[in-house]
């Protein structure tokens, strides 16, 4: 087991239950029983997500006087269950969603239960949990591909792979209800979280309190959710979600009868933001480096560190980051400073993502709902776009940081290297290569603040130039920014992270710029006759072999990473040539799958 795990440095014993793939170790209740016996464990907290509402586990744990801590094993079944919990909803007078109450038993009854309710329906698993195991289908053909990949994702992540269908409620806002239960028949509601702000079905972004809702609607939800915490006994701290549409008519999704990576978004007096901080591409490097902002305002819940590993196994979040404040923008502004100063190192990451959304107008104003992203980037994240303004800034700023670092260099502990050769310059002339633009830049020295030419308009960039620090506070014309440098190579080629961006850079003198044009550039890799992996995963299935004909845009395999299930699919019509890969291989990023002719 990986060594670098905080809750294993944590823990006074830890026991390693198996290998990393869950069904070997955090799903195999007979590794975990024999461990429990082994350290004479008197009470098992399930944690957040695996077994902790498998009410078989429960079972077990109470046929050995083992305490579980949470509910009861009846209410896990109840509401673990998505099928029985929207029966019991029903019955407590719960708003539900339509669709059909049972167990889909194949694609083709997927498909005939998807027509008689009417398209778009939402396939989801019956055990499931955290966007897994879920799929929206708009007509007969998603449906049977989302059967399937949804079947073998909640077996993958649940150990069950039972699936419903029901209506798809269109554009509608996900908004949950905390409730608290004890085990004398009392229970209560604690207002709500929003967490329309989702990608692939995971909340992204969160926050209390929301601002769609009005009392009565507030109060009609927390009602109805404490209602439901009855209706089935409930004891323990609980969710209840609820999709809610745009004439604030809401409807039961689930209840998770667990402690969530949310709870810290339990807070009434305050408003409060929640990003969830995930690598948003799996990984078998290690996390170099993590340094979040930590403030009273500003709290960080992380379960890695410095040297862990964001495997293809488990879920990719890296942390939360939440932010209070007095009201609803200071809040927000305080999220924008967090995210600005939170040092991620070693992986890839959504940082630029989470702060492009807050300072979105329309994030800004609350006009959000589920499809958030989907609308304002249809064609997926391509990370902020500069205005001019921004741009200008953006190369003084990579320009004043390359010449700060020209002068460094020509010291030693804070000396000329060569004591005799006294340098008089002040000024420089470069080329900035910044996206499909090369820009000249005038920088001249003036004390500890550097004047930039860009465009024919002059900005004074002033900072402390401390080039040891991972952070770096700017201030441009009077306007403060707080950057990251990511890289730099000595051919001028610099990453700096701006505005949540990371924008790559290369910065030449005006003489080593004219003579760059006489380099000869590398021919880029025809891509259209192979396929190669986009991230670590294990295959799952491969649908061709060499000799196959294969038609653009059709399946060739299937890959798993972080329990979610990737379909593969030609770029081109051809003839397979090779296969490389088998179903089982694990496969890292760009590895080569299959080569066409």
């Amino acid at each position: 087991c990986n060594k670098i795990i905080v809750h294993v440095k944590m823990a006074d014993e830890a026991v390693c239950v198996g290998p990393a793939p869950t069904s070997k170790s955090y799903l195999n209740m007979d590794a975990i029983m024999e461990v429990i016996r082994k350290t004479r464990a008197q009470a098992v907290h399930p944690g957040y997500g695996f077994l902790s509402e498998n009410k078989e586990f429960a079972r077990r744990l109470a046929s050995e006087g083992v305490t579980f801590i949470g509910p009861d094993t009846h209410a896990i079944q109840a509401m673990g269950d998505k099928i029985e919990s929207k029966l019991l909803a029903k019955n407590a007078k719960v708003n539900t969603i339509p669709g059909f109450d049972g167990v889909v038993k194949d694609a083709d009854e997927a498909v005939r239960i998807a027509r008689e309710i009417g398209y778009p329906v939402m396939i989801k698993a019956s055990a499931g949990g955290g966007g897994k195991g879920m799929r929206i289908a708009w007509d007969d053909e998603e449906t049977r591909e989302g059967f399937r990949f949804s079947s073998q994702e909640a077996a993958s992540s649940f150990g069950d792979d039972r699936l419903l269908i029901e209506k798809f409620i269109d554009n509608p806002r996900h908004i949950e209800i905390q409730v608290l239960a004890d085990k004398h028949g009392n229970a209560l509601w604690l207002n709500e979280r929003e967490c329309s702000i989702q990608r692939r079905n995971q909340k992204v972004v969160e926050e209390a309190p929301s601002t769609f809702l009005d009392p009565e609607t507030r109060r009609a939800m927390g009602e109805q959710a404490v209602a439901l915490a009855k209706a089935v006994k409930y004891s323990s701290a609980g969710t209840v979600e609820f999709l809610v549409d745009s004439s604030k008519n809401f409807y039961f999704l689930e209840m998770n009868t667990r402690l969530q990576v949310r709870k810290t978004t339990l807070q009434i007096q305050e408003n409060l933001l929640t990003e969830k901080i995930y690598s948003h591409k799996p990984s078998y490097a290690r996390l170099c480096s993590s340094e979040p902002l930590h403030s009273t305002q500003v709290r960080v819940d992380s379960g890695i560190q410095q040297g862990s590993d964001i495997s293809i196994y488990y879920d990719p979040m890296i942390s939360k980051l939440i932010t209070y404040g007095s009201n609803r923008a200071e809040a927000l502004k305080r999220m924008e400073e967090a995210l600005d100063n939170y040092v991620i190192r070693g992986v890839a990451h959504n940082i630029s993502l989470l702060r492009e959304v807050i300072v979105h107008p329309r994030f800004v104003q609350g006009d959000i709902s589920t499809k958030f992203l989907p609308e304002v980037y249809p064609d997926g994240f391509k990370g902020h776009k500069l205005t001019d303004h921004e741009r200008r800034q953006l190369l003084a700023t990579a320009a004043s940081l390359y010449v700060a670092e020209q002068l460094r260099s020509q010291r030693f502990l804070g000396t000329p290297r060569i004591p005799i050769a006294k340098s008089k310059r002040s000024s420089w002339e470069l080329s900035v290569h910044l996206g499909d633009g090369i820009y000249p830049v005038a920088v001249s020295k003036d004390g500890s603040s550097f004047s930039v030419e860009v465009d024919g308009m002059k900005l004074n960039v002033t900072s402390e130039w401390n080039l040891a620090s991972p952070l770096l506070s700017v201030t441009i014309d009077g306007t403060q920014r707080t950057i990251q440098r990511i890289s730099r190579n000595a051919s001028g080629e610099t990453s700096i992270q701006f505005l949540g961006t990371v924008y790559k850079l290369q910065i030449l003198t005006k003489v080593a710029a004219e003579l760059s044009k006489y380099m000869p550039e590398k021919a880029a890799e025809d891509t259209s006759s192979i396929l190669r992996s986009p991230m670590p995963g294990t295959v799952v299935a491969v649908s061709v072999k060499p000799g196959d004909m294969v038609s653009e845009g059709q399946e060739i395999c299937v890959i798993e990473a972080m329990k979610m299930q990737n379909s593969m699919i030609a770029a081109k019509t051809g003839k397979v040539k090779a296969v490389h890969c088998k179903a089982g291989d694990t496969v890292g990023e760009e590895d080569l799958l299959v080569e066409l002719e």
